[in-house]
């Protein structure tokens, strides 16, 4: 038999303790399942605990402080920028970049009866003087109605 020194201290023998979880049912939704309980083989006590409930915050979506700055990328041609060396008098390179010339613009869409303004470069909107917007538009898989 066991001997107690202090209260909460066994000393003498070890206790058997035996862990068992019981299998809740999948038809209680929002309940942990984790619900645990320890019993002792010398007193016969069960003693049950609940795991914490980790309950997910209820906030707005995340919104960054600061938007999204547009690629210089053509959307119609896939321009976009270049590395290059810059090579001064006595043939050192430096790194730099050639960028595409982006412009802003408003174009007449004649199947929509209306402008639409666009980021395109100047080689885009020569194609498109001279082939269409629509045509442009649907070879490079671009839908002008939600513009």
């Amino acid at each position: 038999m066991a001997t107690l020194a202090t209260p909460g201290v066994l000393l003498g023998t070890t206790s058997n303790l035996s862990f068992r979880r019981p299998l809740l049912s999948p038809k209680i939704k929002g309940v942990s399942a984790e619900l645990g309980f320890v019993t002792s083989q010398l007193s016969g006590m069960k003693i049950s605990y609940n795991l914490p409930y980790v309950a997910k915050p209820i906030s707005a979506p995340f919104v960054p402080a600061l938007q999204p700055v547009a690629r210089r990328v053509c959307p119609f041609t896939g321009k976009k920028a270049n590395k290059a060396n810059k090579v001064s008098f006595s043939n050192h390179k430096t790194t730099k970049r050639q960028f595409v010339n982006l412009q802003y613009k408003k174009v007449w869409w004649e199947a929509g009866k209306r402008y639409v303004k666009l980021r395109l470069s100047t080689k885009a909107l020569k194609t498109i003087e001279k082939n269409g917007l629509d045509a442009v538009a649907k070879k490079a898989g671009i839908d002008l109605r939600k513009e």
